[in-house]
């Protein structure tokens, strides 16, 4: 990211890639880049996109940082971005996730598309942000923390230890009856028979 932003010319244009943990990281060296990027650069936007993106390579969750080399108009003294959009891009109908065989298509990308020509903010019906935008002050005060608009998390179930050994019980129990099963029907294609004491 450092030389990325070292060897961008004057007015020149950026769109990075970066792992979720550099959003959240705010570690002595990943808060020296970020604050740097909004002093030095025009962070205009950043698109959250689906953790399974770059599946079977990685299951790491991923973004694109935009940004450019000048300073936007009416920006704080000492800051080149004045508001930075963050859109979370959600799962395509009919998709869990994405995989080899079912791998992300540029039509997946439509909504992007839309929302950029059409920059406005957007909470699902579950009161998640799904698209907001930061003014640079409001960045700094979160301590250049840029996990905003995050991809909401299934709430896990917490049993009592009595229903989880039931319930590990039962499915132990399902599964050994696949196993002999299956080695039953290997043993009768063998024409072999193996008792077991």
């Amino acid at each position: 990211m450092v030389l990325i932003m070292y060897r961008l010319k004057a007015n020149g244009r950026a769109a990075v890639i970066v792992p979720d943990g550099f959003l959240f990281g705010v570690d002595g060296a990943k808060l020296a880049i970020k604050t740097k990027l909004l002093k030095d650069f025009n962070l205009h936007t950043i698109i959250r996109l689906p953790g399974s993106i770059f599946s079977p390579y990685t299951s790491i969750a991923t973004n694109i940082l935009f940004f450019n080399n000048e300073r936007v108009e009416d920006a704080p003294d000492g800051y080149s971005t004045k508001e930075t959009w963050f859109y979370r891009l959600d799962m395509p109908d009919g998709y869990k996730h994405f995989s080899k065989t079912k791998p992300m298509k540029l039509e997946h990308c439509q909504p992007i598309k839309e929302w950029w020509h059409d920059r406005k903010e957007i909470v699902s019906q579950d009161g998640n942000e799904k698209s907001r935008c930061f003014s640079v002050q409001d960045l700094i005060l979160l301590d250049c923390n840029f996990d905003q608009c995050k991809f909401p998390k299934d709430e896990e179930e917490i049993l009592p230890p009595a229903e989880l050994l039931t319930n590990y019980f039962k499915k132990r129990a399902a599964l050994d009856y696949e196993i002999d099963k299956t080695l039953a029907e290997i043993q009768k294609l063998l024409g072999i028979e193996i008792k077991l004491d």
